[in-house]
């Protein structure tokens, strides 16, 4: 896992507006944990508070708000505080643990798999060790834009604001994204609408970028031809908006495990190339022999193709556009075994247990909030191996519990 994560832009249509104003008073408190959020958590008069980018120890005077305060004043600093890399850190939203030392950090992150899983009944020794990315090395983010009279505003949303923080760097990006931030502002002026998000990939080849606006829906001849002037310059090969493809100069090509993927505009795709190949060997390392594999929510084929190296795979996604995409690259590449594509949505119509009951191993790695209704199905199965990856460590935990239900046995990688 980055040590410092995503610049964490929630898209226009979800933007968080902020807490009205309530009164205001100053109080002085110990900070004696960091919340799942990133918080400071103080207790005053008993309650629990909540102030961001302080850390355990500091002794701090805030101005609080209900339950929520901001530093006044700092008065005695924790010995887990080190200097931000970041000038733009407390400002900027996206990352809000710059400020502590990367053991603590690593611990943190680590207890909010412990905390989740020992919550669901599970032994606390099954977690492995935290593995930790390097710095700069993000390669994707979404940027939100604003312009008006003063001009254009190019950033990340300030914390629990829908108002954008003005960026000139971003440590957590990868170089070859991040020397790109002042072309992507120039782009962006280019773009015909006041308030919008930016949404870029880098992939082998250039930069993927989506434009995502409500209120633009179309673009003219001379917008289009605008737009692609830009697209050169800034070294973007595909230019879509609200997921559809606008301009394409060549396609966009990533590539995943041995084989070279194009994905479709807004793919999800793991935040970093090293936590990708992490975890990409852990899921590898536990299939061990299994012959016949299901990949449930495979996307374009994060681990797709690396697991038809050494058997036959099954692809399941809801993704249209995603399972196309992993399709089209199966079709063209000399995988060792075959890869069948199948566009399902495992929400509403999981895999049943007597058709997982036909493979080896399952390799099961839903969105952030997990898929109840396909754990349920897999724990009736008799698949012999479960291998489940996510980003949520609550929602993990749920369906974990699922499966020991059903009568897994966990087991530590």
């Amino acid at each position: 896992m980055a040590r410092s994560r995503q610049p964490n832009n929630t898209r226009q249509r979800r933007r968080r507006r902020a807490s009205p104003s309530a009164s205001v008073r100053l109080v002085e408190v110990t900070i004696d944990e960091i919340g799942t959020r990133g918080d400071g958590i103080a207790t005053v008069d008993g309650n629990q508070i909540y102030i961001p980018c302080t850390a355990p120890g500091d002794v701090v005077k805030v101005e609080l708000r209900g339950q929520r305060g901001q530093i006044s004043e700092l008065i005695s600093q924790s010995p887990h505080r080190v200097p931000p890399p970041c000038p733009h850190f407390g400002s900027c939203g996206g990352c809000s643990l710059q400020h502590l030392d990367a053991g603590y950090y690593s611990g943190w992150k680590r207890g909010l798999v412990i905390n989740a899983l020992v919550r669901a009944g599970f032994d606390e020794g099954l977690i492995a060790p935290l593995v930790a990315c390097e710095p700069s090395s993000r390669r994707r983010a979404e940027f939100s834009v604003f312009k008006n009279k003063a001009g254009l505003t190019f950033g990340f949303n300030a914390r629990r604001s829908d108002r954008i923080s003005e960026i000139e760097s971003c440590s957590v990006l990868h170089p070859k994204l991040s020397s790109r931030l002042n072309d992507l502002k120039i782009f962006s002026s280019a773009v015909p609408a006041h308030s919008f998000d930016l949404g870029v990939m880098l992939c082998n080849n250039g930069l993927d970028i989506n434009i995502v606006c409500e209120k633009l829906d179309e673009l003219s001849a001379a917008e289009i031809s605008a737009l692609a002037n830009q697209m050169r310059a800034v070294s973007c090969i595909r230019l879509s908006l609200n997921g559809e493809t606008e301009i394409e100069l060549e396609k966009p090509i990533t590539r995943l495990g041995a084989v070279e993927v194009s994905p479709p505009p807004g793919a999800f795709l793991q935040a970093s190339q090293e936590a990708e190949n992490v975890l990409a060997a852990l899921v590898l390392k536990s299939l061990g022999q299994a012959k016949r594999v299901a990949d449930l929510f495979s996307g374009s084929g994060t681990f797709t193709f690396r697991i038809a190296e050494g058997a036959a795979v099954d692809a399941y996604d809801a993704d249209r556009p995603a399972i196309a995409a992993l399709d089209v690259a199966a079709r063209g590449a000399s995988l060792p075994h075959p890869v069948k594509a199948i566009v399902q949505n495992l929400f509403d119509r999981p895999v049943m247990a007597a058709e997982l009951d036909l493979y080896d191993a399952i390799v099961f790695d839903p969105p952030r909030g997990g898929s109840k209704a396909q754990a349920d199905e897999i724990a009736l199965s008799q698949v012999p191996k479960v291998i489940s990856v996510s980003c949520n460590p609550v929602s993990f935990a749920r369906d974990a519990a699922i499966l020991r239900a059903g009568g897994s046995t966990p087991c530590r990688r």
